[in-house]
């Protein structure tokens, strides 16, 4: 994923400190600064998480998500590989249901042809097919 500017660093598989009691390790985390800014602690305060999911989909949807809008992480992806979509989770909110207490009440789907825009880089257009292998 690229996001185009200067102040952004795209992390791969590595932990985020969100809280006291979690450091999740999602597949992609966009955080402001530069790879040095984190050579002595996790990033605490991504912009974007993004899982992709197959046979972890239910799990992505509902714990992480739940876990990741607890933490009000802004805007949570998941590259769904079953529908072959992205699906964009925004507005993190309470909801007592929830796992960890928290969801996402904005939720978009978008099939491959179709270009998403991240909250932190809105000049920046991403065409979901690319996000697909």
């Amino acid at each position: 994923m690229r996001l185009s500017g200067a102040g952004w660093h795209v992390r791969g598989q590595s932990p985020i400190a969100l809280d006291d009691e979690s450091e999740p390790e999602p597949d992609i985390a966009v955080v402001s600064g530069s790879r040095r800014d984190y050579a002595a602690a996790h990033p605490a305060q991504p912009v974007l998480l993004v899982e992709v999911a197959d046979s972890s989909l239910s799990f992505d949807r509902h714990r992480k998500g739940s876990l990741y809008a607890r933490a009000r992480v802004p805007e949570y992806w998941i590259v769904n590989l079953i529908d072959w979509a992205l699906e964009i989770h925004r507005n993190p909110q309470p909801a007592a249901g929830a796992v960890f207490g928290w969801r996402y009440t904005q939720i978009r789907r978008l099939s491959p042809d179709e270009t998403a825009t991240p909250l932190g880089a809105p000049e920046a257009r991403i065409l979901v097919a690319d996000l697909l292998p």
